[in-house]
């Protein structure tokens, strides 16, 4: 236990991970809060971006103290001329464009003012940074992997029409495959999200030791409603970050090839989406019964307002953390096979599975016309997210796995 209180972390993200908005802040905001509460020493360096700015307002005072939070901006804008000539790269443009000088100055002047024990890497988008890491410092550099990132990718194109754009996503898809693949001479450790991603890192990189350290959550900020029971008329409900290209793919197809069909069984459900930056191509549909709430002030009182939680996810890698917070809920959750995977669910256990337009319009009558197994899966879901993903238990781990890096 000394080591554990002369651990010093620092801990780099590709944006800023307070305030915890979407899948990939909350998971990097509860590993930093977990490695606090265990006594761990932590620094955070973040990119701030387009996308993602630092909201100083919604950041407490206590967080900046303890976490030493610093960031430097960074424009990581898609832009159409380099992401061309990228398509006829070996390299990958979308790692190259998180790369920043002024960041990476910033991780030299933090390593040269202070020693680290572990220089910890929060998605394949941090790695441009190892070169630098390496030449200031001594510490272990351990990557912890959201996705297998080309895999993302490999599923888009596989799902997309247009034959250009597949085209275009095929390529991306490679060189995200190359770089991952490249990554086994860079790095001391992966800390992957979940088992297949681990086992994809174990595979390419069979001499870096890998461990898997899911998404972890405090159950006590998840309490579900009692005595649950869906109505008669259940409220369906999506509710994700919608600048994150998945969560569109999987949307628009539930409202085009899913969502009739509901409907034409269960005139009276309603289908309720909500997640920050909805594109105007969702959020200007009419389909009947649909209501797009875009974002709301807080996410759990949003999922225990309605019934039953829909993630039809397409192309994806790691794990879904809505679903994890969603079922800490007790929530009925139907989900695609990628949607649940990486999560050792049960179908029709604890979560129901339906990668079909007829299976999900099965999965809702089930729903509707046996509200006792609603509750049953609701109970068994938040029982598994206790057992599986008690954020406690996981920093520990993840703990014991730098140790066993610094030997």
């Amino acid at each position: 236990m000394k080591l554990l209180h002369k651990m010093k972390i620092l801990q780099i993200c590709p944006k800023p991970p307070f305030p915890p908005s979407d899948g990939g802040t909350i998971a990097m905001n509860n590993l930093t809060q977990g490695l606090l509460k265990a006594g761990v020493s932590v620094k955070v360096l973040a990119l701030e971006t387009p996308k993602h700015s630092l909201q100083t307002n919604n950041i407490p005072n206590s967080y900046i103290e303890k976490t030493q939070l610093e960031t430097v901006y960074a424009d990581t804008s898609v832009r159409v001329p380099a992401a061309a000539r990228g398509l006829f790269s070996r390299r990958s443009y979308q790692v190259d464009r998180f790369y920043s000088k002024a960041f990476a100055a910033k991780i030299a002047e933090v390593l040269k003012n202070g020693e680290y024990d572990i220089v910890h890497l929060e998605s394949v988008y941090t790695t441009p940074y190892i070169p630098v890491i390496r030449q200031y410092s001594k510490a272990r550099i351990v990557l912890r992997t959201h996705n297998v990132e080309h895999l993302i990718w490999q599923r888009m194109a596989r799902n997309e029409q247009n034959l250009a754009k597949r085209w275009a996503i095929k390529i991306f898809s490679n060189q995200l495959k190359r770089y991952e693949c490249s990554l086994e001479s860079q790095v001391d450790g992966f800390a992957a999200i979940s088992t297949p991603d681990n086992q994809f890192f174990k595979e390419i990189c069979p001499q870096v030791p890998c461990s898997v350290i899911p998404f972890g959550i405090d159950l006590d900020d998840y309490e579900p409603e009692e005595d649950y029971m869906p109505s008669d008329k259940p409220e369906l409900f999506h509710i994700g970050s919608m600048d994150w290209m998945p969560n569109v793919e999987g949307v628009e197809w539930f409202l085009d090839e899913v969502w009739p069909s509901i409907l034409q069984e269960f005139p009276e459900v309603t289908f309720t989406i909500a997640g920050r930056k909805i594109p105007a191509e969702i959020s200007r549909r009419t389909d009947r019964n649909v209501v797009v709430a875009g974002e709301v002030a807080s996410a759990n009182e949003f999922m225990l307002s309605k019934d039953i939680m829909i993630v039809p996810i397409l192309a994806g890698s790691g794990i879904r953390v809505k679903i994890i917070e969603g079922m800490a809920l007790g929530k009925v959750i139907i989900t695609t096979t990628i949607g649940a995977e990486g999560l050792d669910v049960e179908n029709g256990k604890n979560i129901l599975i339906a990668d079909t337009p007829e299976e999900f319009v099965s999965a809702v009558e089930k729903c509707v016309k046996t509200p006792d197994l609603c509750a049953i899966l609701g109970e068994n879901a938040r029982n598994f997210v206790s057992l599986n993903h008690n954020n406690e238990q996981i920093t520990l781990k993840l703990i014991d796995f730098y140790r066993s890096l610094l030997g």
